[in-house]
């Protein structure tokens, strides 16, 4: 008998875990976000004969932005897609699998059991696929194409690790890594779009003030000018004329930079789910300064920038999103937890602290590793402690979901 995609989309599992794709995927990606920064800061003090695929910095790289950061990504993109169109995405026994497919890619990346790389390779790579595939489904079939955008974008990610798991194969560390750097950037760029809708529009929803109009060019600069960072990023920061890195990056920051001077968040400093937003996106314009100032010899590693983007952008963005959206669709009033600041908080210091003592004392490199690494770790265990029952339990106000 075939197997009907439809009536298990639209199953109403009587796990609340598996109702909508964001509860598993925000609980165990924050979850896999504290045990590996963890990790990672542990065997970056006392190294160990641990040897994940791919070697250390490839890992550690590859698993928050695949493991991690996708994790969220897909869980945000898949239960917004279900409110934009009205069309159910995978749930239930479906959404469960997809679920068990990523928790597959962890394990593969991080323990050697002796599976071939073209295995891990193939895992890992159809998460992005199939989350493409079913955010596309319902898009189409309304015909949103103001959304379509989205599925282009998911491919990319794709592509990318396929790109990284092809270089790792072939033991192209250095192309591996572009692929990885051309992540970041790529990421940045979602956030780029979806804070440029939701960050002015929250901000006037919560403080009644009416949102500026956007300003076209500006919108069309600031895109563009990341998507060429991106194509900077796969050539390699370092096989590109420095002039041509600095002028990319001066005008994403500027044209960044405007675009969040135009938000308001000067209305927002009493309302935490608004503020950590606003605080969060600077970290874009902030990372793309850093990117022209390593372009003049002014900052001594890339690595500064990609984690003013990772940790701030990235993790903040990430942390400011699911704590609203996982109120939100369990039917609970958009009122966080009072120490849920502090972890907004730690976020914040944790990359100031990882960007600027490399960057400027490098004397202190391993202590900004560890004292990040800590304040990182606070934060999405203040998340998942709050949360966590939120996420495996049915919505209070009894709707499905």
């Amino acid at each position: 008998m075939p197997l009907n995609i439809n009536s298990h989309m639209q199953e109403d599992n009587s796990i609340p875990l598996f109702r909508l794709a964001f509860r598993p995927l925000f609980l165990f990606g924050t979850l896999f976000a504290v045990v590996a920064i963890s990790w990672w800061v542990h065997f970056w003090l006392q190294p160990s004969g641990w040897l994940p695929y791919g070697g250390h910095i490839f890992w550690h790289a590859h698993e928050m932005l695949f493991g991690f950061g996708m994790a969220i990504v897909a869980g945000f993109l898949l239960t917004a897609v279900k409110a934009w169109t009205g069309v159910p995405t995978i749930t239930g026994s479906l959404l469960a699998l997809f679920f068990l497919l990523w928790l597959a890619g962890r394990i593969l990346m991080s323990v050697d059991i002796g599976a071939p790389a073209w295995f891990i390779a193939v895992i890992d790579v159809s998460f992005m696929l199939i989350a493409a595939a079913a955010m596309g489904y319902p898009i189409v079939k309304v015909k949103q194409w103001r959304n379509l955008m989205f599925i282009p974008i998911m491919l990319a990610f794709a592509s990318l690790n396929a790109i990284s798991h092809w270089a790792v194969a072939t033991n192209d560390f250095a192309f591996a890594m572009q692929a990885l750097h051309t992540t970041v950037i790529v990421l940045v760029l979602i956030i780029a779009i979806l804070g440029g809708r939701v960050i002015p529009a929250f901000t006037a929803n919560g403080t009644g003030r009416q949102a500026k109009r956007n300003i076209q060019w500006l919108e069309t600069v600031s895109i563009v000018s990341i998507i060429f960072c991106a194509l900077i990023a796969l050539t390699g920061f370092d096989n590109v004329p420095s002039i041509l890195l600095l002028v990319a990056s001066l005008i994403a920051a500027a044209s960044n930079g405007y675009r969040f001077a135009r938000w308001g968040i000067e209305y927002t400093i009493s309302t935490p789910l608004l503020w950590s937003l606003h605080f969060s996106f600077i970290f874009i314009p902030l990372g793309f300064l850093m990117l022209a100032l390593q372009s003049l010899g002014m900052v001594a590693s890339i690595s500064a920038a990609l984690h003013c983007f990772t940790v701030g952008a990235m993790g903040g963005m990430i942390l400011a999103m699911i704590s609203r959206v996982t109120l939100g669709h369990t039917g609970r009033n958009l009122i966080p937890p009072k120490l849920l600041s502090v972890a907004y908080i730690s976020i914040i210091l944790a990359t100031l602290i990882r960007v600027t003592l490399p960057a400027w004392l490098p004397e202190y490199y391993q202590m900004s590793i560890r004292i990040s690494g800590i304040l990182w770790v606070l934060a999405f265990v203040i998340y998942l402690f709050f949360y966590a029952p939120m996420l495996v339990t049915r919505r209070i106000d009894g709707r499905p979901g």
